[in-house]
């Protein structure tokens, strides 16, 4: 069935990231990221896995860029490895790792696809961290600078840019509960991992535009969180919740202020000076959407915490129940596309003005079909339709990033879940295109 018909000159396109895709680990000067030293660990990775292969795109490139260009997408959002191209996080630039991103974005200009690009996929430089990481300030300046390299490399070619992906994530994942690269278990002491995040996305924005990029935006998590019951306390639960995963990460850049004075004041250095920086404008802001979550006050006898498919520790004022009543991916997620429909209008009703043009910068689902996946068809055909309505209910959403064009290695679950519009052959490397990828080059073709 066709979609209904999207605004003219929407933007339709596909994602990756470097340590999901690219292999390649240890050739041509790339130094060792987070990711490379948390997966080494025993236990961290589901059945041991690593990137160390991914989908080997590091020598695929061509390969993928050509499934794009049959896919006639529009763009194609792609992460750059800060490791790759400054091995210690700063310092002289690899040549050989920059140079892998000036071919790669060359081949798409050649293919007539737009070049997206992030900056900061959570591949930390190993050396980075052993400084102090995204707790260290310093860890800031380092990152504006990789900015400015990259960006005098490559901004006379790049459409869109994106200092960070899903800072909420690394937060959260990363330095809270441990659950992903670097596997701390800080709790509250994560939220300077917050702000020095958000402050290095405000100078590396500034750095972008001084080296000529046009158009620089963010891609944030954004999740509807709803109160499991009317309860004062899993109000007041689901009110907190959203407030650390969702408005601590978009206050700050949109209206350049924290949601709240507790937070705010939780924050390192001069933060007021901060969030002037933090709130450089931006042309565009862009949305990650996959599940609700659905959240209640801790009870004593409540079942194990799990959140996007990882265990949550014992301790968070969290409580997470399932949510009933919808079919699940295999990845155990229920799928929700009216919960875009309610991200979009929630952030609109929020900050008003304040919000520039919004791209969906990652959108999928998890099915381990290998070929025949009606069952992604489906997924997209209802996501893409609530998000048609939020375009008819006047937010401004000017195109959609479908997660991913292959199948990748997925953190901490490993190779056990299957995102891509491509199959591969973990084995082989073969590249095979699902039924998906078709139905959604033809929605592109119906829509243009």
């Amino acid at each position: 069935m066709a979609l209904p018909k999207f605004p003219d000159g929407f933007l339709w396109g596909v994602s990756s990231s470097a340590y999901q895709i690219e292999g390649a680990v240890a050739e041509d000067g790339r130094g060792p990221s987070t990711w490379d030293t948390f997966a080494a660990v025993p236990g961290k990775v589901y059945g041991g896995e690593t990137g160390e292969r991914a989908t080997d795109h590091y020598h695929r490139y061509r390969e993928d860029v050509a499934l794009m260009r049959e896919l006639e997408v529009d763009a194609y959002r792609f992460s750059i490895a800060w490791p790759r191209v400054l091995p210690d996080g700063h310092g002289a630039v690899n040549q050989a790792g920059l140079g892998f991103y000036d071919r790669l974005v060359d081949e798409l200009c050649a293919n007539g696809i737009a070049p997206a690009v992030t900056l900061f996929h959570w591949d930390t430089p190993q050396a980075i961290e052993d400084s102090g990481g995204w707790l260290n300030r310093d860890t800031v300046y380092r990152f504006a600078d990789y900015a400015a390299e990259v960006g005098e490399k490559l901004a006379d070619r790049v459409r869109m840019w994106m200092p960070l992906n899903e800072p909420m994530v690394v937060t959260l994942f990363g330095y809270a509960v441990g659950a992903h690269a670097p596997g701390k278990e800080l709790m509250f002491g994560a939220l300077p991992v917050a702000h020095h995040q958000l402050l290095a996305h405000g100078l590396a924005t500034r750095a972008l535009r001084a080296a000529g990029a046009t158009s620089v935006g963010i891609a944030n998590h954004h999740v509807p969180v709803w109160p499991a019951s009317d309860s004062t306390e899993d109000r007041a639960a689901a009110g907190l919740y959203d407030a650390l995963v969702n408005e601590m990460f978009a206050a700050p850049v949109l209206t350049g202020q924290y949601p709240s004075e507790d937070l705010a004041a939780a924050m390192p250095g001069p933060v007021a000076e901060d969030l002037e920086i933090i709130s450089t404008p931006l042309d565009w802001y862009g949305v990650n959407y996959y599940v609700p979550s659905k959240v209640a006050a801790p009870s004593v006898d409540s079942e194990p915490n799990v959140i996007d498919g990882t265990e949550m520790p014992a301790g968070l004022p969290f409580d997470f129940p399932m949510i009933d009543g919808y079919p699940l991916t295999d990845f155990g997620w229920p799928v929700v596309p009216g919960g875009l429909h309610e991200t979009l209008t929630t952030l609109a009703e929020r900050y008003g003005d304040r919000l520039p043009p919004i791209y969906i910068t990652e959108g999928g689902c998890s099915y381990r079909d290998e070929v025949h996946d009606k069952r992604r068809i489906e997924y997209y055909e209802g996501h893409l339709r609530a998000l048609r309505k939020a375009i008819d209910d006047g937010v401004d959403v000017r195109g959609y990033f479908a997660w991913s064009i292959v199948d990748n290695f997925e953190w901490s679950v490993g190779y056990s879940q299957r995102f891509g519009l491509v199959h591969v052959d973990y084995d082989t490397f073969t590249r095979t295109p699902k039924d998906s990828f078709y139905w959604y080059r033809d929605q592109i073709r119906a829509q243009r």
